[in-house]
């Protein structure tokens, strides 16, 4: 509770409260327009905080660019259900399911009721996911502290397993990415013999790709091309709201899809890989099996939308706990802020909350401000928002552009990055059109230099024994973990059986 409190007093200070309600803004407006996504939101704005905190202190710098950051993480998660209600187009993968019965609500006239039971849902989700957080923290981080090298290498494999296992439609590609992502990250010196690797001796490859650049183009540039390309625009008519303030009755219908969809999103969220997406599906699926009236799922019923909606934001909540104990990211858009984090020389991970508990306790009281901020701008200003819907892509794509290259040069000031940001913004964009993953790459890029950095230690003290990993028992079993995370999906297609998977992490 004390180290809550230190966490509250810098959440409070005044600059913070304006990073946290400013990114809970974006994030609601990036889930509400379709296509952009947590992802594409957060590496978007990694630029823009570095540059709004370039006068800070270095940990003032970090805390308040992660208070941000995570702010438009949760919001989007927030927002993602407004088209999903009024247009039938989720904003992002995990509003997938709430389209099913929120769509059918907004044709039946209850749309404000919809939206309102999202917005009661997220913030009850988000407050359950947090208090877990809250406890478990610093229990999982002194466990965490016990850990060598080999375990770490071990625990990364185990994240790098479980979020390109089950990352894309297909196990291949998947894989694929997450080798070009760990190739990616092997360019530069290497730390350990001083040898330029895969540089050609190109004097800007010495320091490595920078994670910032290569997220922007990925994500945000890599979506402009596509919207481009493929002329996306919204055609179908947007529901009208009506009433905001839900009914007894469908509040009393609420109350025990939001409890279940918030624990088990969040034990969903804190598995490695396993996402908001998987969350939300196995929250509705839940709710429809032990309905009395299950065929009123996908008819218009109001806990097909309180169980998705609750069960996406308390995972989200719940991916920040390996994120934060262990350093290891549980999805896409997690990896993106540790590697924001890691921008700022903060390592999250056991000692984050001893060496920086300013930044790991500020962001966790920051996120409980942020809910309150979400809900209070939800309820009465959802029509407004509705009204984002209806941005024509001609103002938004080159706004997008625009961030985006001047974001990179702000903090890399060099025109090398600009032409490496639109080479992998291409790139994003023909991956994504051939189906391949992206969190996967990203994963590999972050984890590769922990990997490869804690492998080496291990050996070091083993005399070149690659024994160390398996005499290890945590490392064993973590190893063990990794394979069957692998091997389960894989031999479950071997037999025809189908895999629910999440797309965008």
């Amino acid at each position: 509770m004390t180290f809550l409190l230190d966490g509250f007093q810098t959440a409070l200070q005044l600059h913070n409260l304006f990073f946290a309600f400013f990114g809970v803004l974006i994030g609601t407006a990036v889930g509400v327009l379709p296509g952009i996504g947590p992802m594409s939101g957060v590496a978007l704005l990694i630029p823009v905080t570095a540059s709004m905190t370039s006068g800070f202190e270095p940990a003032q710098a970090a805390t308040s660019s992660i208070i941000l950051l995570a702010g438009v993480y949760y919001g989007a998660m927030y927002g993602g259900s407004t088209t999903s209600i009024l247009l039938n187009t989720p904003g992002e993968s995990s509003s997938v399911v709430t389209a099913l019965d929120g769509y059918q609500m907004a044709k039946q006239g209850r749309a404000g009721s919809a939206l309102a039971i999202a917005a009661i849902g997220s913030f009850v989700a988000g407050i359950v996911s947090l208090i877990a957080l809250v406890l478990l923290a610093k229990p999982l981080s002194n466990i965490a502290l016990k850990f060598g090298p080999a375990e770490y290498f071990s625990l990364m494999l185990l994240g790098l397993a479980a979020v390109s296992g089950l990352a894309g439609n297909s196990m291949t590609k998947a894989w694929m990415m997450t080798v070009f992502g760990l190739l990616l990250s092997t360019i530069g010196i290497d730390s350990v013999s001083g040898v330029a690797r895969f540089t050609y001796n190109i004097s800007f490859l010495y320091g490595g790709l920078e994670f910032l650049t290569i997220a922007v183009g990925l994500f945000a540039l890599g979506e402009v091309f596509k919207a481009i390309l493929y002329n996306e625009q919204n055609n179908g008519g947007i529901a009208k709201i009506g009433r905001i303030i839900p009914s007894k009755e469908e509040l009393k219908e609420s109350v025990g899809p939001i409890a279940r969809g918030s624990l088990l999103g969040f034990l969903v969220g804190i598995l490695p890989g396993a996402g908001a997406t998987l969350a939300s599906f196995f929250s509705y699926m839940l709710e429809k099996k032990i309905s009395k009236h299950p065929e009123k799922f996908g008819k218009g019923t109001i806990a097909g939308v309180a169980a998705p909606e609750s069960a996406n934001n308390a995972a989200s909540g719940g991916a920040m706990i390996p994120l934060l104990t262990l350093g290891i990211p549980g999805s896409g858009t997690t990896a993106i802020l540790m590697g924001a984090l890691m921008m700022y020389n903060v390592q999250p991970g056991p000692l984050l909350f001893d060496e920086h508990p300013d930044v790991a306790w500020g962001l966790i009281a920051s996120m409980f401000i942020g809910n309150v901020m979400l809900l209070t701008l939800n309820m009465p200003l959802v029509k407004i928002f509705a009204k984002i819907i209806e941005t024509p892509p001609k103002y938004l794509l080159p706004l997008i552009i625009t961030i985006s290259i001047f974001g990179v040069y702000a903090v890399q000031v060099t025109t090398f990055d600009i032409f490496l940001l639109l080479g992998f913004g291409v790139l994003g964009y023909l991956l994504a059109a051939h189906d391949f993953p992206l969190a996967p790459l990203v994963l590999g890029l972050v984890l590769g230099p922990m990997i490869e950095n804690n492998m080496r230690r291990a050996l070091t003290a083993s005399n070149g024994d690659f024994f160390v990993f398996i005499e290890k028992p945590i490392s064993f079993v973590l190893l063990i973990a990794a394979i069957l995370w692998i091997a389960i999906p894989f031999l479950m297609k071997l037999k025809g059986k189908s895999v629910i998977v999440n797309e965008d992490m």
